[in-house]
């Protein structure tokens, strides 16, 4: 389970900025939302986590910065020499942040250990990387690596409990790529609980990694899995008894030039095709329905509900930009409540989203105080990170008329910007 995610200098984050999923010592359903961990330093890790802001806050960037990280876990091993990171953005609107580090840090818990990892890089390069691990109350550090601008070289320090070819690991490691891939890609078991738990435990749905129809298209075609999605659906009550997937095979033409010869080839053969039918049942009368027949927001639930079943099942950690797209609040509810339900939850899965449907602050039996985020843009363009528990709100406040009223920040600033809009 994610535990903490730090960010410091990436794009509108230019200080550094923490989302923490401890649960606080409020017992308000402490049982469903959150689950123990046997840890003193975390008691209990909460399931899911909602983060509220204007628009350009800065919402989307601490997501866009979990996927950054994550991508640089698992690609930088594969970079060539001297290969840049063309699209890291460090804070571009004082004259200082630029030419500083961005800086990452993951706390994560997997199997009862507790792992913090983090590195600062540049465009350039990697200038810090490190790795602590908690098997008992006090951390081991397994390696520390800076780079040592005077000698132009990255010098590390190994703790005794990581084990292996730490040596052979560290003269394979290019500046460029970090300490913990190039180990894992040289067979190093002791770290690859670390990198999987980016590569494999971690999923985020955000505008540059869409959902796609493909993986609750899979799904549909296997029985056990095909009737949970449908039961879903059928509770979500949009008429739809039934989802199926009927392949077919379609004809596709190709064309192949010779670049030799100049001569133009063109090839008939066939392709199978899955069509996804959707079955409607009302009490005057029954039809079939192809996707595209369908609107965007049964289109967006079907395509979110089997990723979020097999996270379910898997107990992985599901972070969405804007999980409100195209869905009604009741949805959204009902998405959030199965991370919630010890019954659907056995694997300890977490749901971190950004939305703008401020109707689920006071959604009954929804969330708790310290699952509640908000970002904000200050004057200077950065943007602030800031858990609800700050203002200490009371167990019965209207969260939701709160926020509205500007109680809790984070709201757009209207009235100076948009045409019309008076005292």
């Amino acid at each position: 389970m994610l535990v903490e995610f730090r960010i410091k200098n990436f794009r509108s984050l230019r200080d550094e900025q923490a989302l923490s999923l401890v649960a606080s010592t409020d017992k308000t359903l402490l049982e469903t939302h959150a689950l123990a961990t046997g840890l003193k330093a975390a008691p209990h890790l909460l399931k899911s986590a909602v983060v509220y802001g204007a628009n350009a806050s800065g919402k989307s960037n601490l997501i866009k910065a979990m996927q950054y990280m994550r991508g640089v876990v698992t690609d930088s091993a594969g970079l060539q020499p001297g290969q840049t990171f063309d699209r890291l953005q460090p804070f571009k609107l004082d004259a200082s942040s630029g030419g500083q580090p961005t800086d990452f840090e993951v706390t994560f818990l997997l199997d009862g250990v507790r792992y913090q990892y983090g590195f600062a890089m540049t465009t350039q390069r990697i200038v810090r990387e490190h790795l602590l691990v908690y098997k008992a109350f006090k951390p081991q550090r397994w390696f520390d690596r800076h780079f040592d601008a005077e000698s132009g070289k990255d010098v590390y320090e190994f703790g005794p409990g990581l084990k292996g070819a730490k040596h052979l690991w560290e003269g394979a490691t290019r500046s460029n790529a970090l300490f913990l891939s190039m180990a894992v890609q040289l067979n190093s078991d002791a770290l690859r609980p670390v990198f999987d738990w980016f590569a494999n435990r971690l999923v985020i749905f955000n505008e540059l990694a869409p959902l796609s129809p493909h993986f609750s298209v899979q799904m549909l075609k296997q029985e056990a899995q095909r009737k949970a999605m449908c039961d879903f659906l059928r509770a979500a009550d949009i008429s739809i008894a039934d989802v199926e997937v009927a392949t077919r095979q379609a004809a596709v033409q190709s064309i192949r030039f010779d670049l030799a010869t100049g001569k133009r080839e063109e090839e008939a053969g066939e392709q199978a095709v899955d069509e996804v039918k959707f079955h409607h049942v009302t009490e005057h009368g029954k039809a079939v329905f192809d996707l595209m027949d369908e609107s965007s927001g049964t289109r967006n639930l079907l395509f979110l509900t089997g990723p979020i079943l097999d996270i379910l099942n898997k107990g992985l950690t599901l972070v969405v930009d804007e999980l409100d797209t195209s869905l009604h609040t009741l949805l959204v509810q009902a998405l959030v409540r199965l991370f919630h339900r010890p019954e659907a939850n056995t694997g300890g899965a977490q749901l971190v989203f950004t939305t703008h449907d401020t109707s689920l602050l006071d959604a009954y039996g929804l969330l708790r105080r310290d699952q509640v985020w908000f970002v904000e843009k200050k004057p200077d363009q950065s943007s602030v990170l800031y858990p609800l528990t700050d203002f200490s709100p009371r167990k019965n406040e209207a969260l939701e008329r709160g926020y509205l009223q500007g109680r809790y920040g984070a709201l757009p600033l209207l009235r100076d910007q948009l045409p019309g809009v008076k005292d």
